[in-house]
């Protein structure tokens, strides 16, 4: 399946409810599955904008995949692939994670899915593969249940395909908690800081770039470019989170910050502000 130009943009929080849900109803799982392998896999129908910063939507499918297996969590989420490498939590219910992060970044690399004529007369992009690590730590059992759930993550990822030549780095807090086996609620904070190559090749327009789109040169720094906030839930279809088929939605807003909100990319043809939205189906064994 070929995502859509900004999936790795929107993974981090479309994906955010049935992600995080492998980490939050783990705990259920390991307390009455005696700790035994287990997988989440869905889809989702989201509504995200045409590129990183525009003011026209569109709707894309955005495929996930989360679990454990011999102890090691993993997680698909759109274009983006993680694998926790430390073994599952102690007994205190703490959680530390960490380990290798790939993303394949699409944005602007699909110019017939974009509405703006300023925008695909800048021509295509190619696909950026970013590759890094992230680390982490959970505590589960914190404010409402034994089974509610605050996570930190923290990861970085660089370039190495010669698109951007540059990294990406990514904070993120999110707390769930489980209204009972059958449903659960989260939300999360996320931010993103970004080196200069990123900022000008997806926020920077060249000389030539405006003579083509009538928009004016930008030669943006790097720097802290969006804070996100989401919120979501998930609602199980046959009794039980744990196993079987869930129903989950979510929704998130961006906002660009500094350079990357001033950009004529954003200001000009698109908008400071996104909102993503997404529902869909998962399947829990």
């Amino acid at each position: 399946m070929r995502t859509p130009c900004i999936a790795l943009f929107a993974a981090l929080c479309i994906v955010a409810v049935p992600a995080f849900a492998q980490d939050e109803i783990a705990p259920v799982a390991r307390d009455n599955r005696d700790n035994r392998d287990f997988a989440m896999i869905g889809v989702g129908a989201a509504v995200l904008p045409d590129y990183e910063g525009s003011n026209d939507y569109r709707f894309a499918p955005v495929p996930f995949a989360v679990g454990k297996l011999s102890g090691f969590g993993f997680e698909l989420a759109g274009t983006r692939l993680s694998v926790d490498l430390v073994p599952d939590r102690s007994a205190s219910g703490l959680d530390f994670q960490a380990g290798p992060t790939v993303n394949v970044n699409f944005n602007r690399t699909s110019i017939g899915a974009i509405e703006d004529p300023r925008i695909r007369a800048l021509g295509k992009l190619d696909a950026a593969i970013e590759v890094g690590g992230f680390v982490g730590v959970a505590k589960t059992g914190v404010f409402t249940s034994d089974y509610d759930r605050i996570a930190f993550r923290a990861s970085y990822r660089h370039d190495v395909a010669g698109v951007s030549k540059a990294g990406v780095f990514n904070p993120s807090i999110t707390y769930m908690t489980p209204l009972s086996r059958k449903a659960m609620m989260g939300l999360f904070l996320s931010a993103t800081r970004v080196e200069k190559g990123y900022a000008t090749t997806y926020f920077g327009v060249t000389a030539a770039g405006s003579v083509a789109s009538g928009l004016p040169v930008w030669n943006p720094k790097g720097g802290w470019k969006d804070w996100t906030a989401g919120l979501g839930g998930a609602v199980s279809l046959n009794g039980d989170l744990t196993h079987g088929l869930q129903l989950f939605a979510g929704g998130t807003y961006r906002r660009l910050l500094g350079d990357f909100g001033d950009s004529p990319i954003v200001r000009t043809a698109g908008a400071r502000g996104q909102w993503l939205g997404a529902a869909g189906l998962a399947y829990s064994f």
